[in-house]
């Protein structure tokens, strides 16, 4: 097709985003049969329950549309679980969307919210997505950067983020990807702007069980002012190890209900029933499962980070969430894609160049993120690949040709 042709037939509001760089190295992995430590979904089978529920409800014949803003059994069962875990009380009618998981609770509540032009305040680094959410609203992106060791943000760059065309600032907590777990003085400083500014909040809590070493989430939903103003999105994805079923919600106050609601009509109808069935019973897990859960990943965590360092790999330790971000200065390449590209096909392990959660070019190219939603033995294996690597086999290391 010609470039007039292209031109012609596509949209400007995707010629600022490419496909998932993250997706992206899962092919990669699979091409090269590579240890895959990109993409965050388990290589580990779900709760046996929950398996036999979706069974069992598809069997029942859960399996025509439920209604459009997600089944009531398992609207109520959300609304059980935030009462349960933060007291918070919730308007199963008027207050919770079910979606087709927290991808599209993103664009749903962005395309419910937002004009074009209005300003969408993000965090660098960020996960992938927002970006172009942001590109498909016709939003403009305003970044505050997390800064290492602890991804800390500066709150007069964040003041200076904020302004009359402000509309929303997005909140990932735990972060994906460097693991930060946002305390609850910093969470007051983002609603005291949002409040200030008269600004949404719009958080993913996807990663909301999966906690070290003493980190607490907190719902900013939670804090006062903010009930009124906070889009709240989260899935069954991550805590319950079923990333393929693409179960989601999204909470919000009643007037923004309404509006996410509509997008969510018209853009994907709704989740799949009978794996709306099976989440009511896997939102109402006992509390076991969920400490479980936590010192699962932790065990993992902790044996990544004993690979990865022995790897000569110097490591950023994570408070939530299951990544791993690396900085591979020391290895003397100053491309994150020629280092992740050497270790896919030389070392035989995947990760993800850093400079894909960083909306500037050059950004985070000494950065790489790994995954530790595996199986021990998978670790393991990745562990023993790692440790042959030397900075030395880079030098001559190249972005390959097509």
């Amino acid at each position: 097709m010609s470039d007039e042709r292209n031109n012609r037939f596509r949209a400007a509001r995707v010629s600022r985003f490419t496909e998932s760089v993250i997706r992206e190295m899962t092919r990669l992995a699979i091409r090269h049969k590579a240890v895959n430590l990109a993409q965050g979904f388990p290589d580990f089978p779900a709760p046996d329950v929950l398996k036999e529920a979706a069974a069992r409800a598809v069997a029942e014949d859960y399996n025509q549309y439920a209604i459009t803003w997600g089944s009531k059994p398992l609207r109520d069962a959300i609304a059980a679980k935030y009462l349960r875990f933060y007291s918070l009380e919730l308007d199963p009618e008027r207050e919770i969307t079910v979606v087709c998981g927290s991808t599209e609770g993103m664009i749903a509540s962005l395309l419910a919210t937002t004009n074009p032009d209005d300003e969408i305040v993000m965090f660098e680094p960020f996960y992938e997505n927002y970006g172009p959410d942001a590109d498909l609203c016709s939003d403009r992106r305003r970044y505050v950067s997390l800064s290492p060791p602890n991804w800390e943000f500066d709150p007069a760059e964040l003041r200076a983020a904020f302004g009359p065309r402000t509309k929303a600032i997005i909140l990932n907590s735990p972060h994906n990807p460097t693991g930060k777990v946002f305390h609850l003085h910093e969470l007051e400083q983002i609603a005291a702007l949002c409040q200030e500014f008269n600004t949404l909040c719009i958080t993913d809590e996807i990663y909301e069980h999966i906690l070290y070493d003493g980190a607490v989430h907190i719902p900013i939903l939670t804090l006062p002012g903010m009930r009124e103003r906070t889009i709240l999105v989260n899935s069954m994805s991550k805590t319950y190890s079923v990333t393929g079923w693409r179960v989601g919600w999204v909470l919000a106050p009643p007037d923004l209900t309404a509006s996410i609601r509509k997008v969510h009509d018209f853009l994907t109808v709704g989740a799949a029933a009978p794996l709306q069935q099976a989440g009511v019973l896997a939102l109402s897990m006992p509390d076991e499962y969920y400490s479980s859960l936590a010192a699962n990943y932790l065990q993992r965590r902790d044996l990544l980070l004993d690979h990865l360092t022995a790897a000569g790999l110097s490591c950023f330790r994570p408070a939530g969430a299951y990544y791993v971000m690396c900085d591979v200065a020391s290895f003397g390449v100053s491309d994150d894609l020629v280092f992740i590209c050497h270790l896919i096909e030389k070392v035989g392990v995947a990760a993800v160049p850093g400079s894909s959660f960083f909306a500037s070019s050059g950004a985070g190219a000494q950065l790489v993120r790994f995954c530790f939603c595996n199986k021990c033995e998978t670790l393991d294996q990745a562990g023993r690949l790692l440790r042959r690597m030397r900075s030395g086999d880079l030098h001559a290391a190249e972005l390959p040709t097509s």
